[in-house]
C-alpha cells in the first residue's frame, strides 16, 4: 500500500494524470503554511488520508451490500427501495462502534462516574436495536421508515450508522450512492436463487463482530440473467 500510494502521488506531481482530482488538492495544500494550522501536509499525511479513503470505504461498503442481499434472499423486503436500504442500515450497521470521542468534562451517567478526557466508544449497533427506541428491533421491517421522520444522516441519535457531528463519516453520501447503484444493477440484470434447492428460512444470519459486523457464515447466491428466461 505504501509503495502504491508513493507511485500515485508521484504521478500527480509529474502531471502524468490528465484529470485533476482529490490528490491534486492535497498536493496544493502540502506546501501551504498557516499561522493557526502550522505547516502544510507532509508526504506521510497525504498517504494516511488516501489510505483511509481506500480502507474505510471497502469493508463497510461490501458488508452493507452482503447483508442487504441476504435480507433480499430471505424475501423479507420489496427490492432496492429506500425503505429497504434504510432498514438494512438500522439492523446491520457496518461499524458497530463509531469513531471514539473524548469527554470534555467529568460527568455522572447511568450511575457511573466518567472523568474528563475519557475515551468513549458509541455503540451504534446496540442503540439501533434498543427496544426502548424501536418497536420489534430485532426484526427486518422496511415499512417502519415509511411514515417516520427519523433519518440516518446524523441528526437523530437513535439511528446514526454513519456517526454524527464533525466526526461523522465524510463518505456517507458516496457510500450510499455506490450501494444503491450496485444493488440496483444486480437486481435489474439478474434473478437470484439460493443454490442446491436451499430455502430462505434456512439461511444463517448469525453475525460476526470485528471492526465491521459481517455475516459469520458467507452465503452463496446463483445469478440467473433475465435474458435466459423464456
Amino acid at each position: 500500500m505504501d509503495e502504491f500510494l508513493d507511485q500515485v502521488i508521484e504521478e500527480h506531481k509529474t502531471n502524468l494524470v490528465e484529470k485533476k482530482d482529490f490528490i491534486d488538492i492535497l498536493l496544493r495544500v502540502q506546501n501551504q503554511k498557516d499561522e493557526m494550522l502550522g505547516p502544510g501536509l507532509a508526504q506521510q499525511d497525504i498517504k494516511g488520508i488516501l489510505a483511509d479513503m481506500f480502507v474505510a470505504g471497502t469493508d463497510t461498503t461490501s458488508t452493507i451490500m452482503e447483508w442487504l442481499m441476504a435480507e433480499l434472499a430471505c424475501e423479507k423486503s420489496r427490492g432496492n427501495e429506500e425503505s429497504t436500504r434504510r432498514e438494512n442500515l438500522r439492523l446491520h450497521p457496518s461499524l458497530p462502534l463509531l469513531v471514539p470521542r473524548q469527554t470534555s468534562e467529568s460527568i455522572q451517567l447511568g450511575g457511573y462516574h466518567i472523568p474528563a478526557e475519557t475515551t468513549v466508544f458509541v455503540n451504534a449497533w446496540a442503540i439501533q436495536r434498543d427496544p426502548t427506541l424501536w418497536d420489534r428491533p430485532e426484526e427486518f421491517i422496511p415499512e417502519r421508515s415509511e411514515n417516520s421522520d427519523i433519518d440516518f444522516k446524523g441528526q437523530d441519535f437513535q439511528f446514526s450508522p454513519f456517526g454524527t457531528g464533525r466526526r461523522g463519516c465524510p463518505g456517507m453520501t458516496f457510500g450510499i450512492t455506490v450501494n444503491e447503484y450496485v444493488i440496483a444493477n444486480l437486481l435489474y440484470w439478474f434473478e437470484w436463487k439460493l443454490p442446491g434447492g436451499a430455502l430462505a428460512k434456512d439461511l444463517d444470519m448469525t453475525e460476526a463482530q470485528s471492526l465491521t459486523v459481517f455475516k459469520k457464515l458467507p452465503f452463496h447466491l446463483l445469478p440467473i440473467p433475465y435474458n435466459c428466461f423464456p
